[in-house]
């Protein structure tokens, strides 16, 4: 048997999602995820100009061979296109094996190494009484972790802060804009920020959180790679009273080196990677044990294959995943997510923003959440597809991230 189509589906229901289609020869179809943020199309085009015909014909069960293939025929290696791009065919690659053994894909991985996996919400609020509400829900719900994301005095909007939920909504921020009437950006906003404002601000919302929920709720926080080291450093040292389960991109991660500063003044644990794409971006931290949790997302990390490779090294230095979760990794990248996380020893923790009404229409899934955890399911294969008569009523909408800009005008990041 062998690959017989290979197809390309960009798609909007509520935001973009670049989705792969291959089907074999005896039309066993696989799905696979390559949505990268802001810049869908450049990864469509790989696929589809680039990587389509090559696969054609190709053996279906020779992933590792295939992995290998794309990664190195390319002589362009590894950054975000190209690994999300090898990552999609990956997926549709696994999630063809899977269907074809009539197993869910984590029992090709070695089996489930655990019943149910612990996931955490996004809370957010302008102030602390739209956090405090939002915490409340999640906790009514079963959820045992949260994320702490709070507005700064003095400033209009912070990136990962939801400004327009109501008292007693869910957070639901979706970071890459459109225009104000939903069509077409053409250009990313601006948003202000201000570090000295931030640094004095975040220890007070802990002590806050920690006072009204007590000490069993596990607590996380980004800082969105907006510090330098020794801001970063500053900050993990001040949360230290309030017990993190992490504290995630403190400073920029592809300064490897930088958070040796953070680990010499602090023993708040690290998170970091979702920018990442392959195990050589953290060869520093993982080696030298500077951060405690890999943040990546098979989406991003070249697939099912790349990612057990990053976790299989992580675990040799004792370092769990914390698989990133957002909603710009479609639901099929998320199945994919959660069938690694069953199947590795050295799980750490799932983020789980679940998708919108919408996505979940024009995306079928078997993965199911219960009081704080989630499970696959026990569909053969990843359990996610694509419904392709609704994705075509869903065109693709230019999104895009915003831009930080310091009180100054210097250009920082989000």
């Amino acid at each position: 048997m062998s690959i017989s189509t290979v197809d390309v589906i960009v798609t909007s229901p509520g935001r973009n999602f670049v989705t792969l289609k291959i089907v074999t020869s005896d039309g066993v179809v696989g799905w696979g995820d390559a949505t990268l943020n802001g810049r869908e199309l450049a990864v469509a085009s790989y696929l589809r100009d680039h990587l389509a015909s090559t696969l054609v014909g190709r053996d279906e069960d020779r992933i590792e061979d295939t992995w290998q293939y794309l990664y190195r025929g390319a002589y362009w290696r590894r950054g975000p296109v190209t690994m999300a791009a090898i990552a999609a065919v990956d997926m549709a690659l696994w999630d063809i094996k899977a269907k074809k053994a009539g197993v869910p894909l984590y029992q090709l991985l070695g089996g489930a190494s655990r019943e149910k996996l612990r996931v955490y919400a996004h809370a957010s609020g302008n102030d602390y009484a739209a956090l405090a509400q939002a915490i409340r829900g999640y906790v009514a719900e079963g959820y045992t972790a949260v994320r702490i994301q709070t507005g700064v005095p003095g400033l209009d909007s912070v990136y990962g802060v939801s400004a327009t939920a109501k008292p007693g909504e869910k957070y639901d921020y979706e970071p890459a804009h459109r225009a104000a009437d939903g069509s077409a950006a053409t250009r990313p906003e601006e948003e202000d920020w201000d570090t000295p404002a931030y640094l004095r601000h975040v220890p007070s919302i802990f002590e806050k959180v920690r006072e009204e929920f007590g000490p069993e709720l596990r607590l996380l926080h980004d800082s969105h790679h907006r510090l330098s080291p020794i801001e970063a450093a500053r900050l993990a040292k001040s949360l230290e009273p309030y017990d993190l389960f992490w504290l995630e991109d403190a400073t920029p991660g592809e300064d490897q080196q930088a958070f040796r500063l953070i680990r010499q003044h602090s023993t708040t644990p690290l998170a970091t990677g979702e920018v990442f794409n392959s195990v050589y971006d953290y060869q520093t931290l993982i080696t030298e044990r500077l951060i405690d949790y890999v943040r990546s997302a098979p989406t991003h990390t070249g697939g099912v294959t790349g990612m057990k490779k990053l976790l299989d090294f992580a675990a040799v230095y004792g370092i769990r995943s914390g698989i990133h979760g957002p909603t710009d990794v479609s639901p099929i990248g998320m199945a994919a997510a959660l069938h690694i996380d069953l199947a590795i020893h050295n799980f750490g923790i799932q983020e789980y923003m679940p998708h919108s009404d919408l996505t979940l229409e024009v995306f079928r899934t078997s993965y199911t959440f219960d009081r704080g955890f989630l499970h696959p399911g026990d569909t053969p294969g990843l359990g996610a597809e694509l419904d392709e008569d609704l994705a075509t009523r869903h065109p693709y909408t230019a999104a895009y991230l915003p831009v930080n800009r310091l009180l100054d005008g210097t250009v920082h990041d989000w």
